[in-house]
């Protein structure tokens, strides 16, 4: 669809979900949403009903797939850019997504920060159903992101991981669910911050093809549950001979037809 400003920026409006959804995002110079939003989305069960957060939510593209699967869930996105949740609200402001409008809000704020200044900046204790996070997870010592908007998008910060698996915590009833997307080297620091917290953890490996490594893992936990961790089965993102072609299942999932049934 047409380019338009929000602010002095550049931005792309952007089709999800075979058109499912509209995201409004910057043309260049930030971060741009691709599958691993969708993915996450997709560890929200199907029929999902009650309130979700998403941390870190960019322009929303998690939150608004978990809305447009999940017809009566409602969600609470939270941005630390003002650049990104103003491209939020412009997404919700689009006549393409009327059916999520009444139902999200965005609210600008550091998902890192901790007891009263976490909750003076909007995040409620013991409240959401499931909060989902696509936290960024390229260590600092990699290549270098020169800009400073997709810097914050993809760069970790020390302890990141943990101080966003402690707010998921903070924000969520007891019995709720937390799904996190990483890149499978963070693994042992997730299953650190979700010690003591978090029980039936499953650890769901997203593989490119079936001969290659895992390039992300998908953790999901229930609050307080004492349930042992499992691995699920992957999810293969291409066949072996497939090409540049999603997987039938990845497919389903990235388009919102299917649930990751974790």
């Amino acid at each position: 669809m047409a380019a338009r400003l929000v602010g002095d920026v550049e931005t792309t409006v952007d089709a999800f979900h075979r058109g499912g959804f509209h995201l409004v995002q910057p043309a260049k110079g930030a971060h741009r949403s691709g599958v691993d939003a969708t993915i996450v989305a997709a560890a929200v069960p199907d029929g999902f009903a009650g309130m979700l957060a998403d941390l870190g939510a960019g322009a929303g593209a998690a939150a608004f797939s978990v809305l447009d699967r999940c017809r009566e869930a409602r969600a609470v996105l939270y941005e630390k850019s003002p650049l990104m949740a103003e491209c939020a609200r412009a997404g919700l402001a689009l006549p393409e997504n009327a059916h999520l409008a009444g139902r999200a809000e965005v609210v600008e704020a550091d998902v890192g920060l901790d007891g009263k200044a976490r909750e003076a900046a909007g995040f409620p204790r013991d409240v959401y159903d499931w909060v989902i996070a696509n936290p960024p997870f390229n260590d600092p010592k990699d290549r270098a992101t020169p800009k400073a908007e997709k810097a914050g998008a993809h760069v970790m910060d020390e302890d990141m991981l943990s101080r966003w698996i402690k707010t998921a915590c903070a924000i969520a009833r007891p019995g709720s669910g937390l799904s996190v997307i990483a890149r499978p080297q963070s693994i042992v620091e997730i299953l650190q911050a979700m010690k003591g917290r978090y029980g039936a953890v499953t650890v769901m490996p997203v593989h490119p093809r079936p001969s290659k490594p895992a390039i992300r893992i998908v953790v999901t936990g229930i609050k307080g549950s004492r349930r042992q961790m499992e691995f699920a089965p992957p999810l293969i993102l291409h066949d072996e001979d497939g090409g540049t072609k999603f997987s039938a299942r990845a497919k389903a999932i990235t388009n919102g037809r299917e649930a990751l049934r974790l």
